[in-house]
């Protein structure tokens, strides 16, 4: 498909250790369309952020990409050298972390970092360098942005650091931005300014972004579509309003009882019993079967596939057209 940016087929990702291999990214697949942006939700260790390093090259050893492809724009990039993956970091692949005093260097002033990394990537001398990154400055809402360009990270409020952390991720104009968990330490006003700024980016840019939380609010609020990973495997993925509207998978269902409304009558959220599984621990079958309402016997001994539901696709049971019968 033309359109389709991002193609991400049966990614497994595992790590070795004394006790055996733990897989920590299961068959996971996915696409991300040109202008699209993608919200990857669950709970801490479904294997988000995992697969979000896996595509960007950034999976700390022993772990590694053990299985399955990763294509930006019809090139295959998941079994590239580790220099030429550098280059497609920044380039064609931008990156936003959770915490941007991991990806602002204290000691240097927001005008060296943003410049430096423009000139690796765009060629550009200094003057242009320095232009082009008080614009960017500019794009992501950082008043005065001529003046504080000379400022040092700690001069910056939390949201505004994210919004230079974001300027930073634009600077060579990638295809495709990974934002992970680029809200969760800021608070609700500044979350909402942070989205503002992705999705303007993508409707004016035509850039794809991959958004990373574990916060059903922030994915309702920007994403187009959601996938819905559990212990490291694909649940659901569809259109954000149908998923969150009618969710198919019973553990997507959970997810999606626990976000507080303005209608709700009741007192008290859905709670999902129990937790998510280690990975020395993912039991045989469904990995959800252990805390699943609708449980029955093959669950606890079949793994579900990956089946399309109408304009998504669901890893459940329930769903194979064989219940049917």
């Amino acid at each position: 498909m033309s359109d389709v940016l991002l193609s991400v087929r049966d990614l497994v990702v595992e790590f070795p250790t004394r006790r055996g291999v733990l897989t920590a990214v299961d068959r996971v697949s996915f696409d991300i369309r040109r202008g699209e942006v993608l919200g990857v939700v669950g709970e801490s260790g479904a294997g988000k952020s995992m697969t979000g390093s896996a595509i960007i090259g950034l999976i700390e050893p022993p772990g590694h990409i053990a299985g399955g492809s990763v294509h930006i724009a019809g090139e295959r990039i998941d079994d590239l050298p580790a220099e030429a993956m550098r280059k497609i970091r920044g380039k064609r692949i931008g990156m936003v972390f959770q915490d941007p005093l991991t990806s602002l260097n204290p000691l240097y002033t927001i005008a060296q970092q943003l410049t430096e990394t423009i000139r690796t990537h765009l060629d550009m001398d200094d003057r242009q360098a320095r232009a082009r990154a008080i614009e960017l400055m500019d794009e992501v809402g950082i008043p005065a942005a001529s003046r504080r360009i000379d400022d040092y990270p700690h001069q910056f409020s939390g949201g505004m650091r994210q919004r230079v952390v974001i300027a930073l991720a634009l600077c060579a104009e990638p295809q495709l931005v990974i934002a992970d968990e680029p809200t969760t330490a800021l608070d609700v006003s500044v979350q909402s300014q942070i989205i503002a700024v992705l999705k303007r980016m993508c409707a004016e840019k035509g850039t794809s972004v991959m958004l990373i939380t574990h916060d059903m609010g922030v994915i309702a609020e920007a994403a187009d579509r959601v996938a819905v990973l559990y212990a490291g495997r694909m649940a659901e993925i569809g259109p954000v309003r149908e998923v969150i509207k009618d969710a198919k998978h019973p553990y997507t269902a959970g997810l999606m009882g626990s976000i507080p409304t303005l209608m709700q009558d009741e007192d008290r959220l859905t709670q999902i019993p129990g937790s998510m599984p280690r990975l020395s621990e993912i039991p045989a079958g469904c990995a959800f079967g252990p805390r699943c309402p609708k449980v029955f016997d093959r669950c606890r001994t079949e793994q579900p596939a990956v089946r399309p539901v109408g304009e998504r696709e669901v890893a459940c049971h329930l769903f194979d057209p064989a219940m049917a019968q």
